[in-house]
C-alpha cells in the first residue's frame, strides 16, 4: 500500500492559532472531537476562557483601533 499524501487527508483549522492541521493516526478514533492542533493551543484556549470570564466582568472593552493583546512599543 502506497503512503498517503498530506493533501489527501482530512484537515481542520485550529480555533486558537488559526492554522490548518491534518489528520493523524493517533486521532483516528476521535477525529470528530479533535478541535486544537496541539496541546499548547488546547491549554491556551482553556486559560483564555478562564481569564476571559474573569476579565469580562472587570475590564472595560478594548479600544476599537487596536487589539487588546498587543503590547505598546517602547
Amino acid at each position: 500500500m502506497a503512503p498517503r499524501r498530506r493533501s489527501d487527508l482530512p484537515a481542520k483549522v485550529c480555533p486558537v492559532c488559526g492554522r490548518p492541521f491534518h489528520w493523524r493516526h493517533k486521532w483516528a478514533r476521535d477525529w470528530d472531537q479533535v478541535r486544537y492542533c496541539s496541546e499548547r493551543c488546547r491549554r491556551g484556549a482553556r486559560a483564555a476562557a478562564v481569564a476571559g470570564v474573569a476579565a469580562a466582568a472587570t475590564d472595560p472593552p478594548a479600544p476599537s483601533g487596536r487589539s487588546a493583546h498587543r503590547r505598546p512599543r517602547p
